[in-house]
């Protein structure tokens, strides 16, 4: 940008040609003292002239708009609206005690289905196979993981508190309903279809709030507000195993709708967006679905998603089968070791190395785990240590899935869209794991273990491979052609 100074004794007079950054010859001639003189970056205060006459500051104007700095490199992404995350401060970790108790009641949720699976096909639904009634379990993690590609515009347009506050709605009303549901098409209706959709709205917000607060402790921060779902699978199921033989089923389950209305409470008023988007933008970007890197990590997110559940719906009943002690409280162990599976992962991912790296490493795990599984078959201490285990390596599945998809964004500004779409291809396999374990385990539970793992080692090659193609794209992230 090329500026112009009239040198008088009273006063001086700054105009811009935004045509050219040095002086325009062809430009009219002007009065006498006009010199040209051609300002540093927008992070310099002073000004390099073209003589030797005194600099001068340049002022400054309300309207004046910094330019973004040249020295950025070409793949920088766009920050969020409010400018840099500030990284802390009361209002940052309060959006983390609300995600806290959104995923309490989303993911906490679903891993405690296990706990209504055994009754529903002990007591409730007896006419139903196993693999049938899985499928209200997976309905209902289909809808939160599926639901998020049309609540990711919304959040990306200015508008969380909305959805949590709908979704809150939609929770509570959906588990009042399940308290009064026999039949099985009701079930699906009300705990499968309402307690999803509005699942979907809370998960989307809890995950998709949080990089817009924190960068450097982006992966901690998420890994915290992960760890609600382990206490919710731990609480959940309590509860209800607890409440159902004193009050009966209507009653403890109404008993989890109170809970979850009352910690709902908290992310409605703490929830709060840093600030909303400027100007107008699209409903859905589909720029987004050319960036290779992407693409594939939402092959390893549907690959992972197949497999991850598996155990947390049929532990119980694996126990039972093999006539092992304590077998209603391999789900609790499950979800106690994903408590510290989804901070110690996520304090690494932030600290010493690539969320991805971390990512691939625990599903790594998970998968030997997994194939490890069909060994523990006599031992109670045994499948008690494997749950531990399978627990914190698949609890950092979900809680670094956030923070893997927010390193990798071109443009933070869409952040909400770009989970909305991972986690459908997540919803796609976790739609179709449990019901097909549900149907090969009574059969074999050896085949069942064995699909378990094979889905968890495609997840761990395709996140490798996302890390090796984002890692030669970074200089103009590859993109499909077209």
């Amino acid at each position: 940008m090329a500026f112009y100074k009239l040198d008088t004794p009273g006063h001086s007079v700054l105009s811009l040609d935004a045509k050219s950054s040095l002086w325009d010859s062809s430009r009219p001639g002007t009065a006498e003292g006009w010199k040209p003189f051609i300002g540093r970056h927008e992070g310099g205060n002073d000004y390099e002239t073209s003589n030797s006459r005194p600099q001068y500051p340049r002022p400054q104007y309300p309207r004046d708009t910094p330019e973004p700095s040249p020295a950025l490199p070409p793949d920088t992404p766009k920050g969020p609206p409010g400018g840099p995350p500030p990284d802390g401060g009361l209002t940052a970790w309060l959006q983390v005690l609300g995600g806290y108790f959104l995923f309490f009641n989303t993911w906490g949720l679903i891993n405690a289905f296990g706990v209504f699976q055994t009754y529903y096909s002990a007591v409730l639904l007896t006419d139903k196979s196993n693999s049938t009634i899985a499928w209200i379990g997976t309905l209902t993690s289909f809808m939160l993981c599926a639901s998020p590609i049309t609540w990711g515009p919304v959040f990306d347009m200015g508008s969380p508190r909305l959805l949590v506050v709908f979704g809150s709605f939609s929770v509570v009303f959906g588990m009042m309903m399940t308290s009064l549901c026999d039949k099985y098409w009701q079930l699906m209706l009300a705990q499968g279809i309402v307690v999803g959709i509005g699942g979907g709205c809370l998960f989307i917000t809890a995950t998709s709030i949080l990089p817009s607060y924190f960068s450097t402790k982006r992966a901690l921060a998420m890994g915290i507000a992960a760890s609600g779902s382990s206490l919710g699978g731990i609480v959940y199921p309590l509860i209800f195993s607890h409440l159902q033989p004193k009050v009966g089923y209507g009653w403890a389950v109404r008993v989890i709708a109170f809970i979850s209305l009352v910690t709902l409470a908290i992310p409605c008023a703490v929830i709060k967006p840093r600030a909303k988007p400027p100007g107008r933008r699209k409903i859905f970007d589909t720029a987004i679905l050319k960036e290779v890197p992407y693409e594939i990590f939402n092959l390893a997110t549907f690959f992972g998603f197949v497999g991850q559940y598996i155990p947390y719906f049929f532990i119980e009943q694996y126990a039972g089968d093999h006539g092992l002690d304590m077998a209603f409280y391999m789900l609790t162990f499950l979800n106690v070791g994903s408590i510290p599976g989804r901070i110690l992962p996520s304090l690494l991912a932030d600290k010493y190395f690539h969320p991805l790296h971390v990512l691939a490493t625990c599903t790594g795990c998970a998968t030997i785990l997994a194939f490890c599984w069909i060994a523990v078959q006599h031992s109670t201490p045994g499948l008690i240590v494997w749950c531990l285990l399978y627990g914190f390596c698949s609890g950092a599945f979900v809680s670094l899935q956030g923070a893997a998809v927010a390193s990798m964004a071109t443009d933070m500004r869409t952040i909400g869209t770009r989970f909305g779409i991972n986690m459908f291809a997540g919803a796609l396999g976790i739609l179709i794991g449990a019901p097909v374990g549900g149907a090969i385990f009574p059969h074999s539970w050896p085949a069942a273990q064995v699909f378990c793992g094979v889905t968890l080692a495609c997840s761990t090659v395709s996140i490798v491979a996302t890390y090796v193609v984002w890692q030669r794209g970074k200089t103009g992230h590859s993109k499909l052609a077209g």
